[in-house]
């Protein structure tokens, strides 16, 4: 039977890719995603996932059409995971795991596409904070793209208003941009974008994604997952945070999530703290989610274990977080490290013909070319060399036992 080829689009922040599969039937989630990687000539991939949403299971929040968002599972199948037909199927390139210093992050293309990430969830109100630090990092993206506030190209703060930084953005906070703006004079883009990273990484929801689930008294909540640990909020309001060390194991059984503590030192009145989602898939996603953001953060390095084919009859799931860790990218890219060409950036602003020449450098094009050839192994995959090397609560199973 002749192969029959599969067209996913993946939307690279503001660049469309159109990615095809020789194996519609057999190809898993990596192939895709070392293409989109191989496409932009990127060297730390590993920080970055595609995300998907499930069409079949969606919710209505107030006037608003609501999907679950997924991970793309590089081990797994992609007809399991975004539909048999593959047709009109879209992606998105997403900052996957959101590091606590921005510093660690080699490459100035690995820091911007951050910064287009953080320009999203600023956009999309992800990233709520006060209107003084919204102001200020809305003028780091400003000094980043437009260069040096110059008073003939800008006399007021109109150039800023066909440009959506927050939501309910409004003329006053405009006028706060730009007078940041103007002391910025002297950064470099790249320098802009560092500073704006700095910044958001203190805001308290940093890298948060929200899952809606309730405590045992049926109380909403918010749960989300990042480096330090699952934090739980009350709408945006953070109430509590479960730390790494402070977790011995998680686990899901259908739409119950719990949380096991270490018994001794921590002060709670019990060893287990137990949340309810709404569905079992809710639950098991973000439970993955939690698997791989404690196996990227705190271990030194992940074995590779092949998954268990599909049983009948099945006690857990065998889903192991499967890429690199933050250290091992770390020490690969420093190895690994070339000088590349300046890229170019892509243009958010409509400048009109008086604008500064500053810009005139900005482009289009999100790929880093040139980059170190991509073997088989470059991307998202740990090598068979490292031992497993995991902090001492972290013994192989306890953190990733899921039950069904």
């Amino acid at each position: 039977m002749k192969r029959v080829a599969s067209i996913c689009s993946v939307l690279c922040f503001r660049c469309q890719y159109h990615m095809v599969s020789i194996s519609k039937a057999k190809a898993v989630g990596r192939v895709l995603f070392e293409q989109v990687c191989k496409q932009l000539h990127l060297l730390e991939a590993d920080y970055f996932g595609l995300e998907y949403q499930d069409a079949s299971n969606t919710k209505r929040i107030n006037q608003d059409v609501y999907a679950l968002q997924y991970w793309l599972d590089l081990e797994k199948p992609l007809s399991r995971q975004v539909g048999l037909t593959l047709v009109d199927t879209l992606l998105r390139f997403c900052v996957k795991f959101y590091t606590p210093d921005p510093a660690q992050l080699e490459e100035e293309f690995t820091r911007y596409l951050y910064c287009l990430q953080i320009k999203r969830d600023l956009a999309q109100g992800l990233l709520q904070c006060n209107d003084n630090t919204s102001a200020l990092m809305a003028s780091y993206i400003v000094q980043a793209e437009c260069g040096d506030h110059v008073v003939e190209d800008y006399p007021d703060h109109t150039y800023l208003s066909s440009y959506k930084f927050v939501p309910n953005q409004d003329h006053e906070l405009e006028r706060r941009i730009m007078e940041n703006h103007k002391k910025h004079a002297g950064q470099s883009p790249a320098e802009a974008d560092l500073n704006l990273l700095e910044t958001s990484r203190r805001c308290e929801l940093y890298g948060m994604k929200m899952h809606a689930a309730k405590d045992h008294e049926g109380v909403p909540l918010n749960l989300a997952v990042a480096h330090m640990g699952i934090v739980v909020f009350q709408n945006y309001t953070k109430i509590n945070t479960f730390s790494w060390a402070k977790i011995r194991k998680i686990s899901f059984k259908r739409k119950r999530f719990l949380i096991k503590l270490h018994p001794e030192g921590y002060g709670y009145y019990k060893d287990t703290v137990e949340f309810f989602f709404e569905g079992r898939n809710e639950c098991k996603n973000f439970w993955k989610k939690c698997v791989e953001n404690h196996g990227f953060f705190r271990c030194s390095a992940v074995k590779h274990v092949p998954r268990q084919k599909t049983r009948v009859l099945s006690r857990g799931s065998s889903f192991r977080y499967s890429g690199r860790t933050q250290k091992q990218i770390v020490e690969f890219v420093r190895e690994n490290y070339v000088t590349r060409q300046t890229f170019q950036r892509s243009q958010s602003f409509r400048h009109s013909s008086s604008v500064h020449s500053s810009v005139a450098n900005v482009g289009t094009s999100l790929s880093a070319h040139p980059l170190l050839p991509l073997g088989e192994n470059a991307v998202g995959r740990c090598s068979n060399s490292h031992a497993l090397l995991a902090p001492p609560h972290s013994k192989s199973g306890e953190i990733n036992g899921g039950e069904v």
